[in-house]
């Protein structure tokens, strides 16, 4: 099998990402708003136009999104403050008003656009179960041979996702996400700040270990490091430093 079969793609024309970002939602831990994250859009994002992509913007249920309050640079905490790309699409009107309006996953089709890449932050890991036509779409791209691509807790629609045969999508696969390491982080980061009695886990779930228990062979590159592997039209990214290198294996797939 070539790599022309694994991703067929017309060379002449420009390629079209699908890029997908979750609708807010409310964490059932916490009873906090979570949303998407602004990294794993921004920077991705920055990589496929410099290449001259065209980038469409889609939500499972469309309308209006929201980031979680951490990934933006402005945000009093300061946990994003150096994350330049972001700002420079927040700053943009054309660009951050896409966010305003995201069109629904029912829109995308296998026709027009060459891969998708779903998006992480901390509403997939409440919304994406139900999220049963982004299940769809997903399986349908990856069953074509055209890029999957899912980046941080994104990665939660591989969860929901089964081959034609039934079986989990990621039975057998190489992949990542985020890692119980980076999960244990954050948990402790919350309890040494009061806002959650220890022992009480941020997510309600875990990527690494639902990937593991369906099958899937999960690697990951290490505490807040970039990483992003590549298993066939598989692409998955670890958190959500790994937008760079999660778009990079993206273009890799499509030809340059």
């Amino acid at each position: 099998m070539s790599l022309k079969d694994v991703n067929p793609v017309d060379p002449a024309r420009r390629r079209r990402i699908a890029l997908v970002i979750a609708n807010p939602s409310t964490s059932p831990v916490t009873g906090w708003p979570v949303g998407f994250w602004w990294s794993e859009l921004t920077h991705p994002w920055h990589a496929f136009a410099e290449r001259g992509y065209e980038v469409e913007l889609f939500s499972p249920d469309g309308g209006r999104c929201e980031a979680d309050a951490m990934s933006d640079p402005r945000d009093p905490g300061g946990y994003s403050a150096g994350d330049l790309i972001s700002m420079g699409f927040i700053a943009t009107p054309a660009l951050v008003a896409l966010v305003e309006t995201t069109r629904p996953v029912a829109e995308i089709t296998l026709d027009r656009f060459d891969a998708i890449v779903v998006a992480g932050g901390q509403s997939p890991m409440v919304s994406f179960e139900a999220a049963t036509g982004l299940h769809a779409v997903f399986q349908a791209f990856h069953e074509a041979g055209k890029v999957a691509c899912a980046l941080c807790h994104g990665t939660a629609v591989l969860a929901f996702c089964r081959t034609p045969g039934g079986r989990p999508l990621v039975e057998g696969r190489t992949v990542t996400g985020f890692a119980n390491v980076e999960e244990d982080f954050a948990d402790r980061a919350v309890w040494d700040y009061g806002l959650l009695p220890r022992g009480t886990h941020l997510m309600a779930w875990r990527i690494e270990d639902r990937l593991k228990a369906q099958g899937a062979n999960y690697v990951q590159g290490g505490l807040w490091r970039g990483f992003a592997v590549r298993d066939g039209n598989l692409i998955t990214g670890q958190q959500n430093f790994s937008g760079g290198e999660t778009a990079a294996l993206v273009i890799d797939a499509l030809g340059g």
